[in-house]
């Protein structure tokens, strides 16, 4: 019996693997990727606060609230200052403020307490950081400041949005997917019974800004993109915005996956469409 050749083993992995990979893309490509409409005129919130805008995420979150004219006021906490935030410094939208405590948030109480909507985008990779440091990043922060938003608050609903992780679980081997969680029922915790709004947004694979992407970032996504396993920076920072404006029509707890961002994103474009 002839055996098969060693060049049958390597391309029938390649093979199968393209067939897998052109099927989910043709499903997504032609599935239904649209989101309810509201029934309601559009509210966006007219003050809003954003940390983290200087990283990937933060930085396409800040450039779709830079582009939303009922947005008047972006408070930016941040350590340091970007080009994009100089943007929005010298348009007037924004208010900038260094703050490098961020289990104290004493010191911004006035940025905050008129806030309708804050935007969380502090993160930071599991590469060289300890399960301890990790953690006070993802779920201390956070939670601490929620708590502080919420003594202060003077508005009678607010919606707090945090970047979580897809593929996350209480019991997974990751210590970064265990923390996700951990940080989510934080969050979901202290706003039972409030006023506050909580919702979290797992996206897969983040493509930076136009201005930020580098060529491999751009590979990156075009290549999950069409499996639905990759999302724009600025996407998540207009499904933000869309989901904001419809208040409680998502309830608080409410988590977005990649696809779901998309669709949101795409229904506040329409929005702004008509």
């Amino acid at each position: 019996m002839k055996r098969p050749r060693l060049r049958t083993f390597l391309v029938a992995p390649v093979v199968l693997f393209a067939l897998f990979y052109t099927g989910v893309a043709l499903l997504h490509a032609f599935g239904d990727r649209s989101v309810p409409a509201s029934g309601t005129t559009a509210w966006y919130p007219e003050t809003i606060v954003i940390f983290g805008a200087s990283g990937t995420a933060g930085d396409g979150i800040l450039k779709a609230t830079l582009a939303e004219p009922a947005i008047r006021t972006i408070h930016v906490i941040t350590r340091r200052e970007t080009p994009r935030i100089r943007q929005g410094i010298e348009s007037g939208k924004v208010q900038m403020t260094l703050h490098t405590d961020y289990l104290d948030y004493s010191a911004i109480r006035q940025q905050v307490e008129g806030a309708d909507a804050v935007y969380w985008a502090i993160g930071t990779s599991t590469f060289g950081v300890d399960e301890k440091t990790y953690g006070m990043i993802h779920v201390d922060f956070p939670s601490q400041f929620v708590r502080e938003w919420l003594s202060v608050s003077r508005k009678s609903a607010i919606s707090f949005h945090y970047i979580s992780s897809s593929d996350i679980s209480a019991d997974s081997s990751a210590m970064w997917a265990r923390e996700k969680v951990r940080a989510e029922q934080a969050l979901w915790d202290i706003s039972a019974a409030t006023k506050l709004r909580v919702v979290f947004y797992r996206p897969d694979y983040i493509g930076p800004t136009a201005e930020q992407a580098h060529i491999g970032q751009n590979l990156l996504y075009w290549f999950f993109a069409p499996v639905n396993a990759a999302v724009r920076a600025k996407e998540i920072g207009q499904a933000m915005i869309e989901v904001s404006g419809r208040g409680q029509a998502l309830e608080s707890g409410t988590t977005l996956n990649t696809g779901k961002i998309i669709r949101y994103s795409k229904a506040y474009e329409q929005r702004k469409i008509h």
